[in-house]
């Protein structure tokens, strides 16, 4: 149960530490070689900054889903139990706390998921990659629905979605 309580908890901060820092990347200017960038074949400054953003949100949801899958698995099984024994009420009400904290990092998550899609949405330069981004907000949101309704293990599915759909931006957009 401890480590249940931990892996909650590296979770929770794993999110919000991730979302926070890939708002804060930035890196140096380097001086631009004379040549035109269409010559050399570098994709414009905004893609490459939105890839990188691409790939934080990839990664973030892909060790989210490792986290998520024993978490996931000890909370129905600590809710099977309680529901065919009487279990304590601190194990009960720890479960409770650990349904609560899952949720709020699937919100966390779709959050970040959002303002990728929103940014893809938005700006002309990215719109040509929305439509294999398009929709990965609508799956964490599904996923979240069915966290809500107690099916911990079935809301890694739509996760599994979202990171295809995050490494199809990828493997579309230019380096």
């Amino acid at each position: 149960m401890r480590f249940f309580q931990t892996a909650i908890s590296a979770l929770l901060i794993g999110t919000a530490f991730a979302a926070a820092a890939s708002a804060q990347k930035t890196r140096p200017r380097r001086a631009e070689p004379s040549k035109p960038p269409a010559s050399r074949g570098v994709a414009p400054l905004d893609v490459r900054a939105a890839r990188e953003k691409v790939e934080t949100q990839r990664w973030n949801t892909s060790q989210f889903i490792d986290v998520l899958g024993p978490i996931a698995q000890e909370i129905e099984n600590t809710s099977e139990a309680a529901k065919r024994q009487n279990l304590p009420r601190s194990i009960i009400d720890k479960n409770e706390q650990n349904k609560k904290r899952v949720i709020a990092a699937i919100r966390n998550l779709r959050v970040g998921i959002a303002n990728l899609e929103s940014e893809f949405r938005t700006r002309s330069s990215l719109r040509r990659y929305l439509s294999t981004i398009q929709g990965a907000t609508d799956l964490v949101a599904s996923s979240e629905d069915l966290a809500l309704a107690g099916k911990f293990v079935a809301a890694k599915d739509p996760l599994r979605d979202v990171l295809k759909k995050l490494t199809d931006t990828l493997n579309v957009m230019p380096k």
